[in-house]
């Protein structure tokens, strides 16, 4: 009997080395593994003044691009402030268990910027998450993919006509976690071909459902905040715009680091964040005024309040026509203790 048990366990501990073995050589393998196979997408940038104009309105606007492009939390302060502040990048970002993530300098700098990137090689990350070295980015979080060619051609045009900083940003710090999670996980590799069906034009400027739908997805990314979201893979898993998703705080002056944020349903549920709105004009008015209610909350209400009030009431006609999901309804703060 003593001998059976003494192979069982023996067994059992050769499968477990086993199995360990293949992860190790797999992450080894696959953690940072290049797609340059994908396709640049066939855009230019332009010297339009209107369509920089356009760009710089998307970039400062409901893209937000300087909520991580800043060069750090201090500099963000400038931004809280109104100011304007460069895309030289470089804010350190903690993101267990990933490990350390460096916001990129998108100003157009030939040695530390987009300078030393074709048009294509921006786009494609923009749409791919594919890195001009052929690495998956870690920019699925934000879904440029079905970003119109005529927006995505504007904010590469906007980021062309900045004035080049010159400032290197430190490569990512990965975990041994974060790249066995990278190795496995669908959001830290390209996008699937088959979802990337961008229009040629944007829907038109105007308070419809059709303009709401495609900034909140593709533009603003309401939808990926606003959906909860695995702790470990990052993907979704409730329905889009339920909210519950967690966020610590921005450390900001004066912002208390214990009280993290959860963000709030947005569909038309009963008790939702956005029934609190009882039509278009109060909900465009809020967001018009701008200003954090609560300190150190993630939500860019200074971008946002620089969206044309169309944009604005198109985006909540989206979320107005869409069916209530059960989701987070309470408050949207809470005391981190562990």
């Amino acid at each position: 009997m003593r001998r059976i048990i003494v192979g069982a366990l023996q067994l059992f501990f050769l499968v477990v080395f086993l199995l360990a073995s293949a992860l190790t050589f797999h992450t080894w393998r696959t953690w940072d593994w290049s797609y340059d196979d994908v396709p640049l997408p066939d855009v230019s940038a332009s010297s339009d003044p209107a369509v920089i104009a356009r760009g710089e309105y998307l970039v400062y606007g409901p893209s937000h691009c300087v909520e991580c492009h800043a060069r750090s939390f201090e500099e963000f302060q400038k931004v809280v402030n109104n100011e304007k502040v460069p895309l030289q990048g470089g804010t350190r970002f903690e993101a267990p268990p990933l490990g350390v993530i460096y916001s990129k300098n998108l100003t157009p700098d030939k040695e530390t910027g987009i300078g030393r990137y074709t048009d294509g090689q921006i786009a494609r990350m923009m749409r791919y998450n594919v890195r001009p070295d052929g690495r998956a980015s870690v920019a699925p979080m934000m879904p440029f993919h079905n970003m119109s060619d005529e927006d995505m051609v504007a904010i590469i045009s906007f980021l062309r006509a900045q004035p080049p900083v010159r400032n290197q940003v430190p490569e990512n710090e990965w975990t041994v976690p974060g790249k066995i999670i990278r190795s496995i996980s669908s959001t830290f590799k390209p996008r699937d071909a088959a979802i990337v069906k961008p229009p040629k034009v944007a829907p038109e400027e105007k308070p419809t459902r059709e303009r709401g739908e495609y900034l909140a997805r593709y533009v603003a990314n309401c939808v990926g905040c606003h959906t909860p979201l695995h702790d470990t893979t990052f993907e979704p898993i409730g329905p889009d715009f339920s909210g519950g998703e967690e966020f610590e705080p921005m450390p900001l002056p004066g912002v208390d680091m214990q009280t993290w944020f959860r963000t709030p349903n947005i569909t038309p549920l009963k008790g939702g964040a956005l029934m609190k709105f009882p039509d278009r004009a109060t909900f465009v008015a809020r967001f018009k005024v701008g200003g954090r209610q609560h300190p150190g909350t993630p939500m860019p209400w200074e971008a946002y309040a620089k969206m044309s009030a169309d944009d604005i009431g198109a985006v909540y006609e989206f979320l107005r026509s869409l069916p209530a999901s059960d989701g987070a309804t309470g408050e949207v703060t809470f005391k981190k203790t562990d």
